[in-house]
């Protein structure tokens, strides 16, 4: 083979493709359909992926329209006249009782603990219920929830003990104010049937009452002379009471909840006007004294066990602030 030829091969083997069967057409063309299908498939999982992981990303889901459209306090029309529906056992314990009862704070029996609960049950039910209603040691009246019913109460005593080894029965529900004023009614009956003579006596009674009130105006003189006297007091009484400015609230609720612990010093607590006890916390500051006493410091839980506001509780810290100082 000469040059020429040799070169014109050469030639034709550099203009050759890839593609030298049938065969491997027919993958070149499938392929060319299933690759770019499957790179596309790919870039939208990745995509979905992304933004299904991102935070917020089911803004426009149903239920976080709902969330968001939620009116921000709910409320309830209730029929006045309806009978008052009381809260069960659990409900009271879980809302008032659990702050002690659950952890055992300031040496209260724990729900569940049988041996704990087996004196005061051995004391029987009217015993308990007794202690929970006026208070006993570090438990105030009521657990200190003085908006409790009595029945509410009693509820609550008996699903605790229950649950600690007793078997008592549930408390009957008090009649409906329907009911009582009904037998209101009824009691009253009798009365309304007395003899007409009572009326006359009552018209005869009130005869010396009308002519006391027919005397002559003089008799009120001498309480007219005292008021000068009692205008002249009356300046030094309002700077007394503007010196002294005790908010009621935190006076009602010292005497319904904090006494329990603070009249005796129980676990610790500072007694009601030792200044001694109490200037060490007077020192870091009211708005200090109060953050503790509504988050809950040492023994005492959180807002004493009670459920009063914020406003009361910082009213009440006043309170006993101001008997130790």
């Amino acid at each position: 083979m000469n040059n020429t030829e040799e070169h014109i091969e050469e030639h034709i083997e550099d203009h050759e493709g890839f593609i030298k069967t049938p065969k491997q057409l027919i993958v070149t063309v499938i392929l060319s359909f299933i690759v770019p299908i499957v790179v596309i498939v790919m870039l939208a999982n990745l995509v979905t992926a992304g933004i299904s992981n991102n935070p917020g990303s089911d803004a426009k889901n149903p239920e976080s329209i709902a969330s968001r459209i939620k009116p921000v306090a709910d409320f309830k029309l209730v029929d006045a006249s309806a009978p008052k529906v009381f809260k069960t056992g659990e409900q009271v314990f879980e809302s008032t009782c659990s702050a002690c009862h659950t952890a055992g704070v300031a040496g209260a029996p724990k729900l569940g603990d049988k041996a704990a609960w087996a004196p005061f049950i051995e004391k029987g039910y009217d015993d308990l219920i007794k202690n929970a209603l006026h208070g006993v040691g570090a438990m105030p009246p009521k657990g200190g929830n003085p908006s409790l019913d009595d029945f509410e109460v009693e509820r609550a005593v008996v699903y605790i003990v229950n649950q600690s080894g007793a078997s008592f029965d549930e408390p009957k529900e008090p009649a409906a104010e329907g009911e009582k004023a009904d037998d209101k009614a009824a009691a009253a009956a009798p009365a309304e049937a007395a003899p007409a003579a009572a009326a006359a006596q009552t018209a005869s009674a009130a005869e010396p009452a009308k002519a006391d009130a027919d005397q002559p105006a003089e008799q009120a003189e001498p309480s007219a002379e005292a008021a000068p006297a009692e205008q002249a007091a009356a300046p030094a009484a309002e700077q007394t009471a503007d010196a002294g400015a005790i908010d009621p609230a935190g006076e009602k609720l010292y005497k319904s909840v904090c006494f329990a612990c603070h009249d005796a010093g129980v676990a610790g607590a500072p007694k009601f006007g030792d200044k001694a006890a109490w200037a060490p916390f007077i020192a870091s500051g009211l708005d200090t004294m109060v953050e503790k006493a509504i988050s809950g410091v040492g023994a005492m839980p959180p807002r004493g066990g009670s459920q009063a506001s914020d406003d009361e509780i910082k009213a009440a810290v006043q309170y006993m602030v101001h008997a130790a100082q």
